[in-house]
């Protein structure tokens, strides 16, 4: 348990420096969660033994993933279009998260979120820390625990859509992964194309 912690404490450090007000004028965003993102599976693969045992590259996994991502995107294309009339504050933080990609190649944001970010928080997230505390509560304790504490990683941010977001986002992968934990895979795929999704090739 003591390692689960330092790990997690390790993230919500990391995400502090990103997403804070108070760091995050001061780094650059995307290469700090790239090698936040190497910091994380780095320490998923140290303390967790072996997660790619959960890891599977088949065209079902593949097509699972793309599914999913679609899918998901299509959650968030809904939520936003509600929550912008509900909240007269949810475009605006919407577009502050979207101001973070100003300025850099959408080239340079594809490869980093497919082949490094998205990869590695799914084996952080689910991997990791999802399976080392499902395997030491439950299985559904450690889904809503580990939904949770991603959900919490991003609230540094002071920013209640992003906050919102990655606790749907990080609910339909923690649950598909409570169903599935074999599936890692598909996750991996699924979590890859939603970032690039969502943030470079079709922004809600």
């Amino acid at each position: 348990m003591k390692k689960i912690l330092f790990t997690v404490v390790v993230a919500f450090i990391l995400w502090f420096v990103m997403f804070s007000p108070l760091t995050a004028p001061y780094v650059n965003f995307w290469w700090t969660m790239t090698a936040s993102a190497l910091i994380l599976v780095t320490l998923a693969t140290l303390f967790g033994g072996r997660w790619w045992r959960d890891f599977k590259f088949t065209g079902a996994d593949v097509l699972a993933g793309l599914f999913i991502a679609v899918a998901l995107w299509g959650v968030f294309w809904a939520g936003d279009k509600i929550s912008q009339m509900v909240f007269n504050f949810a475009r605006p933080q919407v577009d502050l998260i979207y101001g973070m990609k100003e300025g850099e190649s959408p080239w340079l944001l594809t490869v980093l979120m497919l082949f490094i970010i998205g990869p590695a928080e799914e084996v952080f997230w689910r991997g990791y820390v999802q399976k080392r505390l499902s395997g030491r509560w439950n299985a559904i304790a450690g889904f809503v625990a580990t939904t949770a504490i991603y959900a919490l990683v991003h609230a540094s941010s002071c920013n209640f859509m992003l906050t919102m977001a990655a606790l749907v986002a990080g609910a339909v992968w923690g649950f598909i992964y409570y169903l599935y934990p074999q599936r890692l895979g598909a996750l991996i795929v699924s979590h890859a194309l939603w970032d690039v999704a969502v943030f470079v090739w079709f922004p809600i």
